[in-house]
């Protein structure tokens, strides 16, 4: 992490704990996501993601504002999308990711490999959160090569999958093909990609 970074990170710590002690999440933190300026959009988004780590039912109420990050041109926005929705899932009691499903699966084939590579690894944690979802999202993971990518960003988009593969894997009934597939990118091109597999193999199979 370089300085700068650090020093934004160390800003959105500032105002996540600001907003989580006064039990009121500031208009200027969902504008902020929205901001061309990378620092601005970058502390929001991080103090948004401390806050979901330590009090996620303050920003599951703006919900909406999230899911409209989808519909955006920007790839940092759809980025930042797949971050904050995956993040309240755990207190998304009305079902509105169910219905977010297809519009969100639908980034594992965006123009940009930012946000696909992102929604593949932010997979675990809605599986742990929604488990009834875990067979389609499943099959949504072992379909990346029906996707428009180039094969060397299929690769990496992979990579994510696997560590997400790796995270509900006790959870998945259909074992058999993500071990398959898990088998299959001990050849990837991908350096991390390989590890990732390397990894899961190690700890899943026996």
């Amino acid at each position: 992490m370089s300085k700068l970074t650090a020093k934004w990170e160390a800003t959105a710590k500032g105002l996540a704990k600001k907003t989580i002690k006064e039990n009121r999440l500031p208009r200027e933190l969902l504008q902020g996501i929205l901001s061309k300026e990378d620092r601005a959009r970058y502390t929001s988004f991080k103090a948004l993601m401390f806050v979901s780590e330590e009090q996620p039912e303050l920003l599951y109420p703006h919900w909406d504002h999230f899911a409209d990050l989808l519909d955006r041109e920007s790839s940092h926005s759809k980025y930042i999308a797949s971050y904050l929705i995956a993040s309240l899932t755990p207190v998304d009691r009305g079902g509105k990711f169910e219905k977010l499903f297809d519009k969100y699966y639908n980034l594992l084939d965006d123009k940009s490999i930012i946000p696909a590579a992102h929604v593949a690894r932010n997979s675990g944690r809605i599986v742990r959160s929604k488990p009834e979802l875990e067979a389609k999202i499943t099959d949504k993971l072992l379909s990346i090569d029906e996707t428009h990518h180039k094969p060397g960003h299929k690769e990496l988009i992979k990579g994510e999958a696997v560590a997400a593969f790796n995270e509900y894997f006790d959870q998945a009934k259909d074992k058999e093909r993500i071990v398959e597939f898990v088998k299959k990118q001990l050849e990837s091109e991908s350096p991390k990609t390989r590890k990732n597999a390397k990894e899961f193999l190690k700890t899943r199979v026996k």
